[in-house]
C-alpha cells in the first residue's frame, strides 16, 4: 500500500522565527523517520508529504496515496488540527486517526467536556472565561484550575495553574487571555491520582492498549502535568503499569468517552480522580505523539508488552478498515446479432 505522510515538523517553523512553546505540539525528525521505518518494515511504501502547504501543492500536481497517515497538528485556530483531514476528506483520499469534526471538538476542551457531560461521563465541574469580566460570575468553590481552552502538549499549564482564591483566579485568567489568545477553562481542581489510557481501533472494535499511571517526582510541578513536566519527563515524572480497581474503572470511563465522541484509530485520554477517588475524564487526545522514547502513547504501550511495531500496525488496520472496497466488476456478454 502506498502511504503518504501529513506532519508538521518543528525544525521547519522555528527556522521560520517560531518560539519553542509555540512549537511544542510539533514533530521532531526522530519521530518521522521512526514512523516511515515502521511502516515499511510493515511491507508499505512511503511518500513524506508534509505540512498542509506541502499537501495543498501535492493535491493540485495530482498525487494521490492509498491512505495518508496524518499526524499534522496545523498551525492557526481551533480547527488546525481538522485542516489536513478535511482538505483530504476533499479529494476522498482516506487517512489515519480521527475525523475534522472530531479534532476540532477535542481540542476545545469546553465544547469537550459538554458533550462528556451529556454522556454522563464524569469531568470536573467547569466554566469559560472569555473576558476579564467573566472571572467576577465564577462561583465554583476554591482550589480551582485554569488552563487555555484550545491548546496541547501541557501549554499554558504550570505550578500557577492550581488557584487558590478570587485574586490567584483573576491574575492567573488575565495572563492566560494575553499570552494564548484565546479563552480560558477553568475548572474544580482535581486532587488524586493520575493516570493516561491508551487507546487503538473505532467504535465497538476500540479497546484499550494499557494505562499508566503518572507519579510526580521530587521537584517537579505536582499541581499539574504540565509543559515543563512533559518535556522533561525524566528528571520529574515516574510512569507505573497500575491494574487495580480505580485504574480500570479509568479505562471504562476512557473508552465510553472514545467511542462516545467518536475517536478513531489510536490515541490516549488522560485522567485524574476527585476527591472521592472517581476518575474523571481531563483531556482527549486523538492525535498523540508518536516518538517511542519520548510520547506517552509509545511509552504506555512498552509497560503493556506492545512494541511500537505493533501499535504502528494497529493503527493502520483500523484505518484500512475505512477505505472503500474497489467496485465489482461484472462481466455483461455481448449479444450476438440474428
Amino acid at each position: 500500500m502506498k502511504i503518504g505522510m501529513t506532519y508538521d515538523l518543528r525544525q521547519d517553523y522555528l527556522d521560520l522565527g517560531f518560539g519553542e512553546e509555540e512549537t511544542a505540539e510539533f514533530d521532531s525528525d526522530i519521530t518521522i523517520e521512526s514512523i516511515e521505518q515502521t511502516l515499511q518494515a510493515l511491507g508499505h511504501t512511503t511518500d513524506r508529504i508534509g505540512n498542509i502547504w506541502k499537501l495543498t501543492q501535492r493535491l493540485v500536481r495530482g498525487d494521490r496515496w492509498d491512505l495518508v497517515f496524518n499526524i499534522a497538528e496545523g498551525l492557526y485556530g481551533v480547527g488546525r488540527e481538522a485542516q489536513v483531514p478535511a482538505l483530504l476528506d476533499a479529494y476522498q483520499i482516506p487517512y489515519t486517526f480521527s475525523d475534522p469534526l472530531v479534532l476540532s471538538l477535542t481540542l476545545h476542551k469546553g465544547m469537550t467536556k459538554r458533550i462528556l457531560r451529556d454522556l454522563g461521563i464524569p469531568t470536573p465541574d467547569f466554566v469559560e472565561i472569555h473576558s476579564l469580566q467573566d472571572v467576577d460570575k465564577v462561583t465554583l468553590p476554591f482550589p480551582l484550575f485554569a488552563k487555555p481552552i484550545a491548546e496541547g502538549t501541557g501549554k499554558g499549564i504550570s505550578t500557577t495553574s492550581k488557584i487558590a482564591n478570587a485574586d490567584e483566579l483573576k491574575a492567573r485568567c488575565a495572563h492566560l487571555l494575553t499570552a494564548y489568545q484565546q479563552s480560558v477553562l477553568v475548572e474544580a481542581y482535581l486532587p488524586g491520582r493520575e493516570f493516561t489510557v491508551g487507546i487503538v481501533g473505532e467504535g465497538e472494535q476500540a479497546r484499550s492498549v494499557g494505562i499508566i499511571e503518572v507519579v510526580f517526582l521530587n521537584g517537579s510541578d505536582k499541581n499539574a502535568y504540565g509543559y515543563s513536566n512533559k518535556k522533561d519527563w525524566v528528571d520529574n515524572i515516574q510512569y507505573r503499569r497500575v491494574e487495580d480497581q480505580t485504574a480500570a474503572l479509568a479505562v471504562e470511563y476512557s473508552l465510553a468517552a472514545w467511542r462516545g465522541v467518536g475517536c478513531r484509530d489510536g490515541g490516549r485520554i488522560d485522567v485524574r480522580t476527585d476527591v472521592h477517588g472517581i476518575p474523571n475524564i481531563m483531556e482527549i487526545n486523538p492525535l498523540a505523539g508518536l516518538r517511542p522514547d519520548y510520547s506517552d502513547l509509545p511509552l504506555l504501550c512498552n509497560f503493556w508488552g506492545i512494541r511500537y511495531i505493533e501499535l504502528i500496525d494497529m493503527i493502520i488496520k483500523s484505518a484500512q478498515a475505512r477505505i472503500p472496497a474497489p467496485p465489482v466488476m461484472h462481466y455483461v456478454p455481448q449479444q450476438q446479432g440474428i
